[in-house]
């Protein structure tokens, strides 16, 4: 997608000092929808069209607060040598129906089965990403937001087990290291 004026955009990650600028550029195309191309040449299209595959930009963030804490914990999972076969993470966001219409309550579940798989190791990185890593989660936390971090385990090798539960609570207005 080629800028309006200017030409295409060529600009990724830029970084000033310590930190990282993130651009994008927003085109309107008709009613509701935007083509939208980042720094980093990423295109996607936002809009109210779901069966055209439009982004809703409400479900992208509901998504996006999944993957950023699904690459933290897997990392986290492979440091601490956890052996695992299948990983989900299912994101559950309640969004008020009053304007503005912002996320009141995320559930987030990591659901991690594998033949080395403890307990302890799976809270930590769920607790780790919550409380530390994740800043899309820093985020959302920050505002009105409380995120919900949970977890179902079961281990499938030499001694089989199972175990969920809710790690912590992050949010809402509870970051002031972000918002200070």
């Amino acid at each position: 997608m080629a800028r309006e004026m200017g030409g295409p955009m060529r600009a990724s990650v830029r970084r000033v000092g310590v930190r990282k600028i993130r651009t994008a550029e927003l085109v309107h195309r008709g009613g509701m929808r935007f083509d939208a191309e980042t720094g980093t040449g990423r295109h996607y299209v936002f809009g109210d069209d779901s069966e055209t595959n439009e982004y809703s930009p409400m479900e992208t963030l509901a998504a996006a607060i999944g993957a950023c804490t699904a690459m933290d914990v897997v990392s986290i999972l492979e440091k601490k040598r956890q052996v695992i076969d299948s990983y989900r993470v299912e994101v559950k966001a309640d969004q008020r129906a009053e304007y503005p219409q912002v996320f009141t309550r995320v559930d987030i579940t990591h659901v991690i089965e594998g033949p080395v798989v403890v307990e302890v190791a799976v809270r930590r990185a769920v607790e780790l990403s919550a409380a530390k890593y994740c800043p899309i989660n820093a985020m959302v936390s920050a505002g009105a937001c409380a995120v919900h971090h949970h977890f179902r385990m079961r281990c499938t090798g030499d001694v089989p087990a199972e175990a969920e539960g809710e790690v912590m609570v992050t949010g809402p207005e509870r970051r002031p290291d972000i918002v200070a």
